[in-house]
């Protein structure tokens, strides 16, 4: 399951002059709030994945958050991120292969992995000898390092 997304998304015109308006699940959207960018959060820690998307929507990024690779997928379909932020080790699909998934999905996806173990090299070669370019930070991730490199980056 993912947060944030679960109903379909639709794009409106209100009138020719009116803004350009984003609904989803019945909020909708101003053309200066779809400016911002979108942050698909993964990990298969809840409270992980919970936390980051609280502090990343407090500062005021569209997020949203998925507890496992599959349902991760899903959501890039609908969400259509602008960066995914993910744990690196994950079961069923690690970050990597998801990471991959998604730029297949989302060319312009920016990749931001992140793991809190130091066995996960084999995991990254890997993706970077598939092609992958991300970057990778280290859990446990400062709140306001992790908003600022997101806001460098984009």
């Amino acid at each position: 399951m993912f947060g944030i997304i679960s109903g379909s998304i639709h794009l409106s015109e209100e009138s020719r002059r009116g803004p350009t308006e984003l609904s989803m699940d019945g909020e909708t959207f101003t053309r200066s709030e779809m400016k911002r960018p979108r942050i698909l959060v993964v990990d298969d820690e809840k409270l992980i994945v919970d936390t980051i998307a609280e502090i990343l929507q407090n500062a005021g990024f569209h997020v949203a958050a998925a507890y496992d690779g599959w349902t991760a997928l899903e959501a890039a379909r609908l969400f259509h991120p602008d960066y995914l932020l993910s744990d690196v080790l994950m079961p069923k699909m690690n970050g990597v292969e998801l990471a991959i998934a998604i730029q297949k999905m989302h060319p312009a996806a920016k990749i931001v992995l992140f793991s809190g173990q130091a066995g996960i090299s084999e995991i990254l070669q890997n993706g970077h000898q598939r092609g992958l370019q991300f970057e990778l930070i280290a859990k446990p991730i400062h709140p306001l390092k992790l908003i600022q490199r997101l806001k460098d980056q984009d």
